[in-house]
């Protein structure tokens, strides 16, 4: 059985992906928005972060006296520009395999960012910066929590904590728009979709940590707050069917979490939660084939959902049914260059074998 359990969780770990909003957009800022001494500076240090002239320490350099100029020359250390040029600081460390020095500079943005929010933003509702900024605040946790978990650093309780604030922050400014109303000027709160990613950031977090329990009321909540016709929706569906089908009751410290919000209800049965597994693969493979113009996250997600429903019935100890649909997946993962599809699949294919001899 726990075998078993290995090759769900290696395919549903694999299909919730996701790039951190905020992180890319402000990256991607031109430079024409900075005074000229210290655009010329970013340009030296883009020069050497990438391609057969990068040198991170040259980078790292340049990137430094940019922002010291910046500050020199009145920038507000708190615009997307800077924060920008924080970030791709954060990115290129990342990139290069320095983990724990991208974690460095994002906590000290973590610091400094928390320090105005205690100071400053009351002052900076109707000019929209507490909005930008508390939306920056997000980033930076959702950023330092994939670092975390990555396995360079290794750190899950770190991560954990980053990533349940990160929640708590964006839902906590959700629930304070819907009761005091938008403000003049405040501008907008983050997009359904970028609630939808950080509460998934978070699920997959406990899913990799094999709390399934944890996980799932955050992928159904990520889920409502999906458009319809987007193929994420399938990853979502597929996500949610592979938490059930690994669900173990959770310990009893825990069903009172810091995530009350949910409240806890006695476990089903195991027979009832396959049951319900297969529903919701089911209902991923009935959104992928709605959706016209399926792309890559649509395509895996078929493939790694009928896989998924070949497990459920080997789990049952349906063995022809599981064969079929092994099958299946195996094609699906074949024609999309798919590779670990297809070696998921032929291991459930000898799997099947060993279990039919071990049934005569």
């Amino acid at each position: 059985m726990k075998a078993h359990h290995h090759s769900i969780f290696a395919l549903a770990g694999w299909g919730a992906y996701y790039i951190p909003w905020y992180y890319h957009n402000v990256i991607q800022k031109p430079y024409h928005n900075f005074p000229e001494p210290v655009a010329k500076k970013l340009r030296r240090a883009i020069f050497y972060s990438r391609g057969q002239h990068l040198d991170i320490r040259e980078a790292n350099k340049y990137f430094r006296q940019a922002l010291q100029l910046a500050t020199e020359m009145g920038m507000d250390p708190f615009s997307d520009e800077i924060m920008g040029v924080k970030y791709a600081i954060a990115a290129l460390f990342e990139e290069q395999g320095y983990h724990a020095m991208a974690c460095d500079v994002l906590e000290i943005m973590r610091a400094d960012t928390q320090r105005w929010i205690d100071e400053f933003s009351d002052k900076h509702v109707e000019d929209g910066d507490r909005s930008r900024v508390k939306k920056n605040m997000v980033q930076i946790n959702l950023k330092l929590g994939q670092l975390y978990d990555c396995p360079y650093v290794n750190e899950p309780k770190d991560a954990e904590k980053r990533l349940i604030d990160a929640v708590e922050r964006t839902l906590g400014e959700l629930q304070r728009r819907e009761k005091e109303g938008v403000k003049q000027g405040e501008g907008d709160w983050m997009t359904n979709e970028e609630i939808g990613a950080t509460l998934e950031a978070l699920g997959q977090h406990y899913e990799q940590n094999d709390s399934h329990y944890l996980a799932l009321p955050l992928f159904l909540r990520a889920l409502e707050l999906c458009p319809p016709t987007s193929c994420h929706g399938v990853v979502l569906m597929n996500n949610i069917s592979t938490c059930l089908a690994q669900q173990t009751p959770p310990p009893a410290s825990l069903t009172s979490s810091s995530l009350s919000s949910f409240p806890s209800t006695p476990a089903p049965p195991r027979t009832a939660l396959v049951d319900q597994a297969r529903q919701w693969a089911d209902k991923a493979l009935q959104r992928a084939g709605s959706i016209t113009d399926p792309d890559e996250e649509c395509n895996i997600g078929c493939a790694v959902a009928t896989h998924n429903l070949g497990e459920f019935y080997e789990m049952e100890g349906k063995i022809q049914d599981a064969r079929r649909k092994y099958k299946d997946a195996e094609q699906l993962a074949k024609k999309i260059s798919f590779r670990e599809g297809q070696a998921n699949a032929k291991a459930g294919i000898e799997r099947l074998k060993e279990l039919e001899k071990a049934q005569q």
